[in-house]
């Protein structure tokens, strides 16, 4: 008997789901990971060809592919609060008196729990399914962001068991320790800013509009929070059991506590302890374990009166400047970084920090032979704070920032207004070159598998390239049981690598399918500075060839919406460089995609919008949200993203955030629900 497409998905979604639960929480698999791939692939081509069929769990969420332009304002049904902090026990004591003389009894016991260094976020479920996911904002209201936590692989999509029908779990998003490093480390390679800490990048990452961006991100969640309706448990406590009993992700590291000097030693065990995790922590949270208890000590105007948070001092040493040097990056952006005498801290040994620019060497009147001060507390990434200046030697020399560039000698540049120093030598100086080749080859460029960093400096130092376009003339005979040296950065040892041959024939295969990789990644790719992957798809749109942005004048690429004076004369700085106008011919000669794929859109009879304004906001059935926006325009209308005075039409989705609406009804805006849009145009 043969089963019906929505069969296939429901079974599919059903299947993938129990394996990833097996992988991701109990850290089992009973597929190979192709296996799980191939599955996954024939799903989303039945859902492509069935998308009526899409369930709200679909694994195929994980990997993203929703595009949010504007997050609605959801309003939250109870209030998230920030708590109390203190660095005191003293002031623990204080606490634990007010808690006492509320109760009137000796009678509790506290709950302690890490407070980890994230993005709080509340999550609803109805009937089971994930149905939306709001950030904290201003503890009244926040962003729904819904589409990009569903790529959060450990949160549940949809339940098994028993649950309540409606309820709200409340958490905390972070980027762990090593998926932080990760990105980092290719930033730099990339001669981008480091980002400063994983809190900050994963609150960015949220708030992303491309939900497959946020996937390769790789995100987390732990939750803490239980609240609803139909929620009996009387501590917090059992709570927290029964959100693990539901599968949710909770941190082990909780503890019951019956008095105030068992919440010292739990303070006290995890000062140290908790390095060892992979998400950083800036403290502990302590919470009146009875929810009764809970109740009748009530909250102030901001902060609940039975919860308060105990934050750890950040982590501090002392040592001395050895020397400062500088990096390149594939921009030519100079990065000075200081060299540390070796010092432990937050359990690892720190040998260097980033100075960032002169601005800061300057701020700090820093110099080699000082003693400065480091500190990591939640930032992964070590900062210098101070100079020890009574440490300082009596002839010790105010720092000259380098005026020549490390890597080629050429003089350094600096923009008035800019704080970093680049070298100008863009088609001379190695770690640029090189750096421009790995930036085009990345995952959300050209996509170019098999090559690496080191296959890259390996191709580079026989000769093989001098740049990208000499990628697309490598052969199998180039590659085959070609070596290289292999320097390893640390311990100087160099070794002899070599591509072998089924290396070499994925390698010429990967770069001929990037051949079919659209027109906004070829422009991402070419390395443009400021043009990062937003800006170039809104130059491919705006432009749609290579040729047309080529012979855009400055004020043409200004004229192109969100993109300011120094984006638009950097492009136009960029073709006006001999080489680069050589390197996009001999990338058309090569096949690549030099033109932006016109999308089919229905066609009306009328400009029903012509020179009208219009807002959409919502979620919508028959439409998505972009697909909706072009439309729009091909009616002749201007598409905004915020209501104002001068807005015409409101389309309103489901799910819109009530502010918004409210605003278009004081300003007189016509509002119009999805029927009546449609009825509109098809009139």
């Amino acid at each position: 008997m043969s089963t019906s497409p929505q069969e296939k998905i429901a079974n599919l979604t059903k299947e993938l789901n129990h394996h990833s639960y097996l992988y991701y929480q109990e850290n089992k698999s009973e597929i190979s990971d192709f296996e799980f791939d191939q599955k996954l692939k024939q799903l989303e081509e039945l859902e492509a060809a069935y998308p009526e069929f899409k369930l709200e769990d679909s694994p195929t969420h994980r990997v993203g592919g929703t595009i949010t332009k504007n997050f609605n304002t959801v309003y939250h049904k109870s209030r998230m609060l920030s708590l109390g902090n203190t660095y005191s026990k003293d002031d623990l004591i204080e606490f634990d008196k007010r808690v006492m003389k509320g109760l009137g009894t000796e009678d509790y016991e506290y709950f302690c729990e890490l407070k980890f260094d994230g993005v709080a976020i509340s999550l609803l479920y109805e009937q089971g399914v994930l149905s939306q996911a709001v950030t904290r904002g201003d503890g009244e209201k926040g962003d729904e962001v819904t589409s990009n936590v569903k790529t959060i692989r450990t949160i549940p999509l949809r339940l098994n068991g028993d649950y309540p029908e409606t309820f709200e779990v409340r958490g905390e998003v972070f980027m762990p320790k090593k998926v932080f490093k990760a990105l980092n480390e290719e930033r730099a390679k990339n001669g981008e800013a480091l980002l400063a800490n994983p809190r900050n990048t994963a609150s960015g990452t949220l708030k992303m509009q491309d939900s497959s961006v946020v996937a390769s991100r790789k995100l987390d969640c732990y939750l803490y929070s239980l609240l609803g309706d139909a929620i009996t448990t009387s501590t917090h406590e059992e709570s927290i059991h029964l959100l693990e009993r539901m599968n949710f992700n909770v941190s082990p590291t909780y503890a019951r506590c019956k008095s105030l000097e068992e919440v010292f030693e739990y303070i006290n065990t995890w000062e140290q302890k908790r390095h060892e995790l992979p998400v950083e922590t800036d403290g502990i949270v302590i919470k009146v374990n009875s929810t009764a208890h809970q109740e009748e000590l009530g909250f102030t105007a901001k902060t609940p009166r039975w919860a308060i948070s105990y934050k750890y001092k950040s982590e501090a040493a002392e040592t001395r400047l050895n020397n400062i040097t500088y990096q390149v990056g594939r921009t030519g952006a100079i990065t000075p970084v200081a060299e540390l005498e070796p010092v432990l801290l937050a359990g690892t040994t720190v040998k260097r920090a980033s100075l960032h620019n002169a601005n800061e060497i300057e701020r700090l009147d820093i110099r080699i032979g000082d003693y400065v001060f480091v500190e990591k507390g939640g930032e992964i990434i070590p900062k210098i704070t101070g100079v020890n200046h009574d440490r300082r030697a009596a002839d010790s020399k105010e720092t000259i920032y380098q005026n020549s560039c490390p890597e080629c000698g050429t003089p350094l540049v600096r923009k008035e207004g800019e704080a970093n120093h680049y070298c100008p030598n863009a088609d001379g100086c190695p770690p640029q070159v090189m750096g421009r080749v790995e930036h085009f080859i990345s995952r959300n460029a050209m996509d170019i598998a098999h090559l690496g960093p080191k296959t890259i400096e390996g191709l580079f130092q026989t000769g093989k390239i001098s740049g990208i376009a000499d990628l697309y003339s490598l052969t199998f005979e180039d590659l085959n049981g070609l070596k290289f040296e292999d320097k390893d950065e640390l311990t100087g040892e160099v070794k002899i690598r070599s591509i072998k041959d089924k290396s070499a024939q994925n390698i010429v295969e990967s770069l001929e399918a990037s051949k079919q990789i659209p027109f906004e990644s070829v422009l991402f790719g070419l390395g443009i500075r400021y043009v990062g992957r937003t800006v170039a798809e809104k130059l491919a749109e705006h432009f749609k060839t290579i040729d047309n942005l080529r012979n855009a004048s400055m004020e043409e690429v200004i004229a192109v919406h969100e993109i300011g004076e120094r984006i638009a004369e950097s492009v136009v700085n960029f073709f006006s460089i001999p080489e680069n106008i050589e390197l996009i011919e001999r990338l058309k000669a090569a096949g690549l995609q030099m033109r932006m794929e016109e999308t089919q859109t229905p066609e009306y009879q009328t400009q029903i919008f012509q020179g009208k304004t219009v807002v959409v906001s919502g979620v919508f059935e028959s439409f998505e949200r972009e697909e909706l926006k072009k439309l729009i325009k091909s009616l002749g209308g201007k598409v905004s993203s915020s209501i104002s005075g001068s807005t015409d039409f409101l389309i309103a989705g489901a799910n819109m955030g009530p502010a918004k609406l409210e605003k278009a009804q004081n300003l007189g805006t016509q509002i119009l629900s999805e029927k009546e849009f449609s009825e509109m145009i098809n009139q």
